[in-house]
């Protein structure tokens, strides 16, 4: 059965916090299999965070926590660690990251981690030292304990359909991907792409080279021409001319909403009929358009989603 999960940052001041509020509820109503929340390099966002994934334990939706390389010693990094572990979190998303605005080309804005496998190896180690064994019952013996490994955590690695922006080939994506796998990855999340063949290409791929982990996509509802020029600028991904001009075209609000879903909505559906696992959308911290989306494709109809304006 296909999941879904949502992704969020942390917010940025107090309008935006009670505006997240107010969506993650809707979110949280939803069930999806996990929400993950962003967190800036170097702990810049560390503290808001924090706040966020609390919330979620409370709630009966597994947070996720993501993590970056930039900027960590060892010992920053492991004290993050420990004190998101501690909190209650299990699932973590770890991530190499990118240089800060203005930095110069080089590995030096990474501090001591220097790949996303080498974090994941870190949080394993954190948490097999936090808990190295753990006591379960017995059943049909109820005085009877034993031993067993400490409780697993959950961790989660990016992938690039179209390629990471600073790599060379298909070969090193893949050998990337493998190499977190072989660290301890237990799940991949894509960046967002535009056409389902880029995902269903790549996942074969992957598999043919070895991958094993599930690799959920990455869906992200673009519901303005503003909002698609962005996305593009930042990943680096190829622009979607189409949709481009049908977004541009679009002469009010609710026209462009209605583009950006069936878009995205399109989009779903091919990659689930492909044989997808489950679809993991970026929400920028709005529940309206994702909702849309997984109503339209059928994966939820519990929710009454309004809609968001872009």
């Amino acid at each position: 059965m296909a999941t879904y999960s949502f992704e969020l940052y942390p917010p940025r001041n107090a309008a935006a916090e009670l505006a997240l509020y107010e969506s993650l509820g809707q979110l949280v109503a939803a069930a999806p299999e996990f929400i993950s929340v962003t967190y800036g390099a170097s702990g810049s966002s560390g503290e808001a965070s924090l706040g966020v994934l609390r919330h979620l334990l409370t709630t009966a939706v597994p947070p996720m926590a993501h993590l970056t390389c930039v900027g960590w010693t060892y010992s920053e990094a492991t004290r993050v660690i420990r004190e998101f572990l501690d909190a209650g979190l299990t699932s973590f998303l770890a991530l190499r990251g990118d240089p800060p605005v203005g930095s110069v080309e080089g590995d030096d804005f990474l501090g001591d981690l220097k790949s996303a496998g080498e974090l994941v190896q870190l949080i394993h180690r954190v948490q097999a030292e936090r808990v190295p064994f753990s006591q379960e019952s017995v059943p049909g013996f109820p005085s009877a304990k034993r031993l067993s490994s400490g409780k697993k955590v959950t961790i989660a690695v990016a992938a690039f359909p179209n390629g990471h922006p600073r790599s060379r080939s298909v070969e090193q994506d893949l050998d990337t991907l493998l190499a977190k796998e072989a660290a301890g990855a237990n799940l991949a999340i894509t960046q967002l792409f535009f056409h389902a063949e880029d995902y269903l290409r790549f996942t074969e791929q992957a598999r043919a080279a070895g991958v094993t982990m599930r690799i959920l996509p990455g869906v992200m509802p673009i519901l303005s021409p503003e909002r698609l020029q962005r996305m593009v600028d930042l990943t680096g991904e190829r622009m979607p001319v189409e949709l481009l001009a049908r977004l541009s075209a679009a002469e009010t609000p609710d026209a462009r909403y209605a583009v950006g879903i069936e878009h995205a909505t399109r989009l779903s559906n091919d990659l689930l009929d492909g044989g997808a696992p489950g679809l993991h959308l970026y929400t920028f911290n709005r529940h309206e358009a994702v909702l849309s989306v997984l109503r339209a494709t059928g994966l939820t109809t519990t929710i009454d989603a309004n809609k968001e304006q872009a």
